[in-house]
């Protein structure tokens, strides 16, 4: 399918990993010229699924300004910028120390913020304009028990968002692309072994996990023409959500 992505500049963070890889690998396969930022680049012998690599530490704003220029100098535009890196480890809220807190917000919220700037700053110069998409979280929408701050930096993100779309508009779109549990490489470290995941994919409607190529297709239509009349949107990708708890303890009959 031509959603109208060949031959656009993308930058995606995180872009070489988990999630990220998921959705640099549709773009590409899309015909969108991919820059993968990240602290380094996917391990040695990992298939890459994009054109190129930036290293970056997203929370810097000089770095972030730098690779921005770098990549418009080498490009001659920016099309795209998928804000996808974050993430948090288990911690309780009441064990984790301030700094942890801090850390963790501003990976997942302000560093989208810096790099949405960086980007609406090129692109509000283009005849074009261009399209920005966040990767939120189901934890920014339900409690987040473990991983407290970073649910709370993921609503942000979505508050973020739609702040954003509506200073922005009409020349740069801004979106979010909500996800639920997705199976990648990692999936062990948060569900356990292949019986914990197969436990979790009982809990969803339907019945697995997200792939992360299953984010990369609704992150792609977000940034093409074909969503070009949205902006300041949240897009869930999660399977139908959660099994609701009361369906396993009521006394009436309800259908799995």
């Amino acid at each position: 399918m031509d959603l109208g992505l060949s031959g656009q500049v993308v930058l995606v963070t995180g872009g070489v990993r988990g999630v990220g890889a998921g959705i640099s690998a549709v773009l590409t396969s899309l015909g969108a010229t991919v820059v993968a930022c990240a602290r380094r680049p996917a391990d040695e012998g990992s298939p890459a699924p994009y054109a190129e690599f930036v290293s970056c530490d997203i929370r810097d704003a000089d770095a972030v300004t730098a690779m921005t220029e770098q990549v418009v100098e080498q490009h001659g535009r920016l099309d795209g910028v998928v804000n996808n890196a974050g993430g948090a480890p288990f911690a309780m809220a009441a064990d984790a120390s301030p700094r942890f807190h801090s850390k963790i917000v501003e990976l997942n919220l302000l560093a989208p913020l810096i790099i949405a700037q960086a980007a609406n700053k090129v692109m509000q110069q283009q005849d074009s304009g261009g399209s920005i998409v966040n990767v939120s979280s189901m934890s920014g929408r339900r409690p987040s028990p473990g991983t407290a701050g970073y649910g709370a930096a993921k609503a942000g993100l979505d508050s973020l968002t739609g702040s954003l779309a509506v200073e922005w508009a009409p020349r740069v779109r801004v979106n979010s692309v909500v996800a639920g549990a997705v199976r990648t490489e990692l999936a062990d470290m948060f569900y356990g072994d292949d019986d914990g995941v197969a436990a979790v994919a009982r809990t969803i409607p339907m019945g697995r996990l997200a792939l992360p190529e299953d984010v990369g297709n609704a992150v792609a239509f977000l940034l093409s023409p074909l969503a070009s009349y949205m902006t300041g949107s949240t897009m869930e990708v999660h399977g139908g959500g959660e099994r609701l708890a009361f369906w396993d303890v009521g006394s009436n009959e309800i259908p799995s």
